[in-house]
């Protein structure tokens, strides 16, 4: 495994494993499965409804805590100083461990301000290695960075090779963020498995279309958390350390950037509107 040195110095697996849409019955058994494979680090959140599952598979899984990452993320409902604080000790009781690695403010809404708050203290106390924040784009980023006592480590965004990010991406390193992808594989979307760029690419290497594009965000200093549900796919995934990309194939892939999310833009706002409802009706 390779590791992210973050702004704290704190280490970070650059590939993870995702638990977004696992479902909780589940749950336990994927990530019991991805930590025997090899996997170290654990992307969950809150509104998933499957912390207590990952904190099951930790405590049964026979690898140190200190040898695993764990993430989760502060929702939308727990938006605020107090909601936050209480929040933290929830995810810290589900995931049955005394401190978490990485959490994350999971959407820019809400009194964010006050949840980060929440989270610097935490972080302070030891209970929160690491303080970061999901789908900030970069004029939000830009704020939080510029007025927050402790600078965000990480920022989670949708990224893939169908949106690169390239300009959130120069303000990541501008500010010492790290890069991570939610979406790696962009859902399947646009017939992502079949691409003809990544599919000939991959063919050179000995290596799949999907394995393709994960060395792209790799080589591109972006952390990726990629999800499936079967362990043949989840060490697919995983073997992506064995070769690297030519330039000339970076360029190609770097082609495919369309700029443009393939789910939802923070800037819409109908999408604005559904995420805060559904900040309000979806408690955790």
């Amino acid at each position: 495994m390779e590791y992210a040195t973050l702004n704290n110095g704190v280490k970070m697996p650059k590939l993870g494993y995702g638990v977004y849409q696992v479902k909780n019955e589940e749950c336990e058994r994927c990530v019991l499965d991805a930590i025997h494979t090899g996997y170290r680090a654990i992307d969950t959140a809150q509104s998933y409804g499957n912390e207590e599952a990952v904190g099951s598979a930790v405590k049964k899984c026979g690898v140190p805590r200190a040898e695993l990452f764990l993430t989760t993320k502060v929702w939308i409902s727990n938006a605020s100083y107090e909601k936050a604080k209480d929040s933290i000790e929830k995810s810290l009781k589900n995931l049955q461990t005394d401190y978490i690695d990485l959490l994350l403010i999971h959407q820019p809404f809400g009194d964010y301000y006050g949840a980060y708050r929440a989270m610097e203290e935490a972080y302070r106390a030891g209970r929160l290695r690491v303080i970061g924040v999901s789908n900030f784009y970069p004029d939000r980023l830009i704020d939080l960075c510029q007025f927050a006592e402790v600078t965000p480590a990480v920022n989670q965004v949708e990224t893939h090779v169908f949106q690169q990010q390239k300009t959130a991406h120069e303000y990541m390193k501008k500010y010492g963020v790290q890069h991570e992808s939610w979406g790696p594989f962009a859902e399947g979307r646009k017939d992502f498995f079949t691409n003809l760029v990544l599919t000939e690419i991959g063919v050179k290497y000995g290596k799949s279309a999907a394995q393709t594009a994960l060395r792209f965000l790799l080589q591109s200093d972006v952390v990726v958390i990629p999800k499936s549900t079967h362990k043949e796919r989840m060490e697919q995934n995983l073997d992506v350390f064995d070769f690297t990309l030519s330039q000339e194939d970076m360029e190609a892939i770097r082609g495919l950037d369309e700029g443009e999310s393939l789910f939802f833009s923070h800037y819409d706002p109908a999408t604005v509107e559904m995420l805060t409802n559904m900040g309000k009706t979806r408690i955790v």
